[in-house]
C-alpha cells in the first residue's frame, strides 16, 4: 500500500523539503507528496477553494479503493503504534493507497472532513505546515518500522 501526503502549497524551496523526502525514500512501498496550489482567496473562501481542489484531485486522479485521512485540529489524537495498526489493517484489507491531507492556513472544510475515512491530529499544538509535512512523513516511516519490528521505533523517541 502506498502512502502519500496531499498538501496545500509548495515546499521545494523550504529547508524542510529534504527532510520530508528523506523519510519518503525510506518507505518500503514508496510514498510521495502531492502539492496542491494555494488559493488566492482569503478567510473561509480560501479553505473552501483548497478543500475543493483536494476533492477534485481525489475524484480525478486517486487510486480506486483509496483511503483519505485528513489532518486537522478537530481530529482524534493518535500514537505511532495506533497509526501502524491502522496502516496494517487497511493493508490487510487490500487498500491500495492512503492519502493524508494537510490543509492550508485555514484548514479543511467540514465537507472534506466528513468525507474522510478518518480525521487525525498530532497533539493539540499548532505546527508549521511545512514542518508538519516532514513530521507526518517521519510518522509514516515509523509506522512501517513498527510493523517490521525494526528497532528504529524504540531508539528514536
Amino acid at each position: 500500500m502506498r502512502l502519500s501526503i496531499i498538501a496545500i502549497g509548495k515546499q521545494k524551496k523550504d529547508s524542510t523539503f529534504e527532510l520530508t523526502q528523506t523519510y519518503f525514500k525510506r518507505l518500503p512501498f514508496a510514498g510521495d507528496i502531492i502539492e496542491i496550489e494555494r488559493s488566492q482567496a482569503t478567510g473561509p473562501k480560501r479553505a473552501i477553494e483548497e478543500s475543493v481542489k483536494i476533492r477534485n484531485f481525489l475524484l480525478l486522479r486517486a487510486f480506486k479503493g483509496h483511503r483519505l485521512i485528513t489532518l486537522d485540529k478537530s481530529g482524534t489524537d493518535t500514537s505511532s503504534e495506533q497509526l501502524a495498526e491502522l496502516i496494517n489493517k487497511w493493508r490487510g484489507d487490500g487498500v491500495p493507497y492512503c492519502y493524508f491531507a494537510i490543509g492550508g492556513a485555514d484548514g479543511h472544510t467540514q465537507t472534506l472532513l466528513n468525507s474522510a475515512n478518518l480525521c487525525l491530529r498530532f497533539g493539540s499544538a499548532t505546527w508549521p505546515h511545512l514542518l508538519f509535512r516532514a513530521m507526518l512523513a517521519e510518522q509514516l516511516y515509523r509506522a512501517e518500522m513498527i510493523l517490521k519490528g525494526h528497532p528504529y521505533h524504540n531508539g528514536h523517541q
